[in-house]
């Protein structure tokens, strides 16, 4: 399959972005179209500790209690519009004929059932999980271990042909150079791991999952570096936490939007993962449908963008939450709530007219919280959006122009006394400006340059990478 590059933005200016529309709308599912005017909430859930005892026990787990109780919450509450979205486990992936079939096709069986008793819109995302290990071989026929590589894919099918509207998942090629480039703060190292080798990994996986979808009459929905720039974002943290600058992980944001784009450039359809904070920064680029998390997703992390983050999204998520009881009702009956009435006020805004209103409200409260959460104000995602396709025919360009033009956003608005940054953190940006300026504007002389420098980076192995 042809892999088509985006060298121009589909947006002619980011006030074209707003929540709930895109360029491109899909359809899928049960009624169900995303990104045509519309915020649908996506409810996002894991399995108490010990439901993967047996197939009996995680298929009960999955279908007569969480699905049942989101359909129940979703009728109870009046909402339209639902998507579920079930982050495989490792059983489901590692055995996905015993554990994933039965949870597939019953999730399916009874949204299928609810919607034609309440006439809601309903769909699931099977969000599949990546076991592979870069030290046995992220590649089929080089994992002799675990045949990881193969389950993989093969646990897409089995999603794809049971029961899946929406095939996602969180890949993780170029991790184990990222993971040493994070706790080195070495932004070269990162570029290299997800930017370059990310991308490449992204170009083998995606058009498989792309096939797959369309062999089964389903959507390929999109990747996020959640294994990356989450891992960044996290370890940066708050104002209490000090393991690396939060201008780090501003960079690392950036630098990741241009991996994730080459699902969509694969062919995928969109909406893309929820985890994915770099979601404005494709939609800017590509204009096809982005699922986000920010204020409600608090049941599994917090972040600084928790109302910017809101700004273009097309479905709005929870992150996960554990299954369990609350005052309210089950866990996944409180978190629908919250997410459903968020994605309620983004439509009546919308019915209203005040839809962009809405949207500059959302960026605004957020917007010099942290330097991530400004290179994600939709303004800011445009321009970094710009750079990307500038050199989008080159994936290590890309990526590079993709950071530089972060660093420069945050430094011009520290520089105006807008964005305020401590020290360590102008420091690192300095550091970040100074060493991605100084790389090779040659692909073969950065990748020969990193070969060397990183060739003793634990699990690297570049015939992972065809390298």
């Amino acid at each position: 399959m042809a892999i088509r590059r985006y060298t121009k933005m589909e947006y002619g200016s980011p006030d074209e972005m707003v929540f709930g529309e895109s360029k491109y709308p899909v359809s899928y599912g049960l009624g169900q179209t995303v990104g045509a005017g519309v915020v649908v909430p996506e409810i996002n859930f894991a399995p108490r500790p010990g439901a993967e005892k047996n197939p009996e026990s995680l298929r009960r787990e999955y279908v007569d209690y969480i699905t049942k109780d989101i359909l129940d919450r979703a009728i109870t509450l009046g909402f339209p519009t639902v998507q579920l979205e079930n982050e495989h486990i490792f059983q489901m992936v590692n055995e996905p004929e015993k554990y994933a079939k039965p949870v597939v096709a019953g999730q399916k069986e009874l949204m299928q059932k609810y919607y034609d008793e309440h006439d809601i819109a309903l769909s699931i995302r099977h969000t599949l999980a990546d076991p592979r290990l870069a030290e046995e071989g992220l590649r089929p026929g080089m994992d002799n271990k675990h045949s990881y590589p193969e389950k993989c894919i093969h646990s897409i099918e089995v999603a794809a042909e049971n029961g899946a509207d929406l095939l996602s998942i969180e890949s993780t090629g170029g991790k184990e150079v990222a993971d040493y480039a994070i706790l080195r703060q070495d932004i070269r190292g990162w570029l290299f791991g997800i930017g370059y080798l990310g991308s490449i990994d992204m170009a083998w996986l995606w058009p498989q999952i792309v096939d797959i979808a369309k062999k089964n009459k389903v959507r390929a929905g999109g990747d996020t570096n959640c294994a990356g720039a989450n891992t960044s974002m996290f370890m940066a943290g708050g104002y209490l936490d000090r393991d690396i600058p939060r201008t780090f992980a501003a960079v690392t944001r950036a630098i990741a939007s241009a991996r994730t784009l080459v699902a969509w450039e694969c062919g995928a359809t969109g909406p893309d993962k929820d985890c994915g904070y770099e979601g404005p920064i494709v939609k800017a680029i590509a204009g096809k449908p982005t699922s986000q998390e920010g204020k409600d997703s608090h049941c599994a992390h917090a972040d600084l963008m928790g109302n910017l983050i809101a700004q273009t999204c097309d479905l709005w998520s929870n992150e996960s939450v554990e299954y369990h009881p609350e005052f309210g009702g089950s866990s996944v009956q409180c978190w629908l709530g919250s997410i459903g009435y968020e994605a309620a006020l983004m439509n009546t805004a919308k019915q209203l007219k005040q839809d962009k209103l809405l949207r500059d409200l959302y960026m605004a409260t957020d917007r010099y919280r942290s330097p991530e959460a400004f290179i994600l104000a939709y303004d800011n995602a445009y321009k970094i959006g710009l750079a990307i396709t500038e050199h989008g025919n080159d994936i290590y360009l890309r990526a590079k122009a993709a950071g530089i033009t972060a660093a420069r956003l945050i430094e011009d608005e520290s520089k105006a006394g807008k964005l305020r940054l401590s020290k360590h953190e102008q420091d690192m940006l300095r550091k970040i400006i100074t060493d991605l300026s100084a790389l090779p504007d040659e692909e073969s002389k950065f990748v020969d340059q990193c070969l060397k420098a990183y060739k003793d980076v634990p699990m690297f192995n570049p015939r992972n990478y065809d390298l």
